[in-house]
């Protein structure tokens, strides 16, 4: 589906992009919830494609070869239990893909403009009525442009590198709070720096600091950018 289409441009669509770790994730569940529109999660499909890259055995430095796993993965997602289970190949790959590697491996992947054309329909196809939450890192510039609603996410680099060290020692995974804030700066110099759809606020999104903020007060926050509801 092409955004800007007669069919889409009717559904409105609130993108939430920012950095690893600002709360996006969280937030756009929560706010899609309380809105009762759909959710895309951008980067589990990136994620998604990294990790089926690693099962195949592919080398992250060959093009070619990502660009056609991107078109041959298929990618689905299932409600289980009040939480989003991704499918990638017709297998439940969901914690395999909340690990470092698997997001490692996204940011990569996110740099290679191919992969980005690859996906770039399936984003949008996401794009249905009632109206659409999409979280990502350029849903807001590349992806949705032309949506009604745009929040940029932000935290310090700390503060996400903590929220990442208490998520992932919450499920048992052996990590440290050093180790976790070099992956995020180096994640961040990735993003902001890759040639194609580079991580950056929408001109017209508005910039939330999630710093020091509950999860209630964002999401109310996000909830007051857009009309009654």
């Amino acid at each position: 589906m092409n955004s800007a289409s007669s069919d889409s441009i009717f559904i409105p669509v609130l993108t939430i992009d920012g950095p690893s770790g600002s709360g996006k994730g969280t937030i756009s569940r929560l706010v899609a919830q309380r809105l009762g529109w759909h959710y895309l999660d951008s980067g589990a499909l990136y994620r998604a494609v990294g990790v089926a890259a690693g099962w195949a055995g592919l080398d992250l430095a060959d093009p070619a070869a990502l660009v056609r796993c991107a078109f041959d993965t298929r990618i689905g997602f299932r409600e289980q239990a009040g939480e989003l289970r991704v499918l990638v190949n017709e297998v439940d790959a969901t914690d395999e893909l909340r690990t470092e590697t698997a997001g490692a491996a996204a940011s990569a992947i996110a740099a290679i403009p191919e992969v980005r054309a690859a996906l770039k329909d399936r984003q949008r196809a996401f794009r249905q009525l009632p109206g659409l939450v999409a979280d990502g890192r350029d849903m807001g510039t590349v992806i949705f442009p032309d949506a009604p609603f745009k929040v940029f996410l932000t935290a310090s680099a700390e503060e996400r590198a903590e929220r990442r060290y208490k998520q992932l020692k919450d499920k048992g995974v052996s990590v440290t709070l050093d180790g976790l804030l070099r992956e995020i700066l180096a994640r961040d110099a990735r993003d902001a720096q890759r040639a194609v759809a580079p991580l950056r606020p929408a001109i017209d999104a508005v910039r939330i600091d999630t710093t020091g903020l509950g999860i209630d007060a964002v999401v109310e926050q996000v909830l007051a950018l857009l009309p009654a509801h």
